[in-house]
């Protein structure tokens, strides 16, 4: 992917408060607007939106701390515990959707009837795990939290620095988080280090790839937290940047993702393994190995980005976008005719 010149943008400077309450508002609003309809439950994608909301509310509040004085009640901890519960009802409704829709059409019938059974299981799951996310909406502990961050909005209080022009601390903001983006051991999986480089390694074939996600695949599971937490922070300021800024939000995306393919996949295979008390390739040879296949592709696509971020000079790249926002003052703005 070649990386394209930043075409300017106007945005007038605005203070980091005006920019913290602004973000906060913004997803905050996003989450309670999908409440009522999780609750009804008869629409998974409310689910989805109202966990992104609850995902980009809590980025916006760790992105910002050092400009907020939230009450405890709005906590970025109570967030979090929220978004937990509605992630594990989320969880199963992906794991749901992909069995039935992805996976259960190209079985052979054998291993279609064991998956009537695997099915089952996981509605009665759903149906705890649903019973959790009423509960907690329902709960004076998540009314608490809407009400402390509604009488925020209306009378919102900072830190000392909350004056500051937004375009002067936007680098201190983000360049902590890609600095632990960048510094993750999970680059260094499946890489070796020759003639003082570190080079992807290009020989590993699909067996030697599942031997190496089941002893280290977690830590490109905390890889992929680490993307989605550098991602949605990145969002908050896409008005501040230009083109080439975006670039680098989309790889990130992609990070994101194709890690998510691996994890997705892993934890539907660790599920269907228990399930059937054993090995999953004897007992459902045709959906293991598609499984494999797709975290094999999914693999693949992460060495393209793995090779892309080894890269001093990308790395140099993003660094120097962060660190000059294109951003007008408007006390030099001509003032209109």
């Amino acid at each position: 992917m070649n990386i394209k010149t930043s075409a300017k943008v106007k945005t007038q400077v605005k203070t980091l408060g005006d920019a913290a309450s602004e973000a906060i508002e913004k997803y905050f609003r996003k989450t309670v607007a999908h409440e009522a309809e999780v609750i009804k439950d008869k629409d998974a994608e409310e689910l989805h939106q109202m966990r992104v909301g609850l995902r980009r509310l809590r980025s916006a509040v760790t992105g910002f701390a050092p400009v907020l004085d939230l009450p405890k009640q709005a906590s970025e901890g109570k967030i979090g515990k929220v978004g937990r519960i509605l992630g594990t009802l989320r969880d199963l409704d992906v794991m749901l959707e992909s069995l039935q829709n992805r996976y259960y059409p190209n079985l052979p019938a054998h291993e279609q009837k064991v998956l009537d059974k695997a099915l089952l299981n996981l509605l009665k799951q759903r149906y705890r795990a649903l019973k959790g996310v009423r509960a907690i909406l329902e709960h004076k502990t998540y009314e608490s939290l809407k009400q402390s961050i509604e009488d925020w909005l209306e009378k919102p209080q900072y830190r000392a620095i909350e004056h500051l022009p937004i375009a002067e601390v936007l680098p201190d903001l983000l360049l902590p988080q890609v600095s632990e983006f960048f510094l993750h051991p999970a680059w260094l999986l499946g890489t070796e280090y020759e003639d003082g480089k570190v080079k992807v390694a290009h020989d590993l074939n699909a067996e030697a790839v599942e031997q190496k996600l089941a002893a280290e695949g977690t830590i490109l599971h905390d890889l992929r937290k680490q993307a989605k937490r550098v991602r949605y922070l990145m969002n908050l300021f896409g008005d501040f940047y230009g083109e080439t800024y975006e670039v680098y939000v989309e790889d990130v995306k992609a990070v994101q993702e194709c890690l998510g393919d691996i994890q997705d996949s892993e934890v539907l295979g660790e599920f269907l393994t228990n399930f059937v008390g054993r090995d999953l390739k004897k007992e459902l040879p045709k959906l293991a190995d598609i499984l494999a296949k797709n975290r094999y592709a999914a693999w693949q696509k992460w060495q393209a980005l793995q090779r892309r971020y080894l890269n001093s000079e990308i790395r140099k790249g993003l660094r120097s976008v962060l660190i000059h926002p294109v951003v007008e003052d408007p006390a030099k703005v001509d003032s209109p005719q």
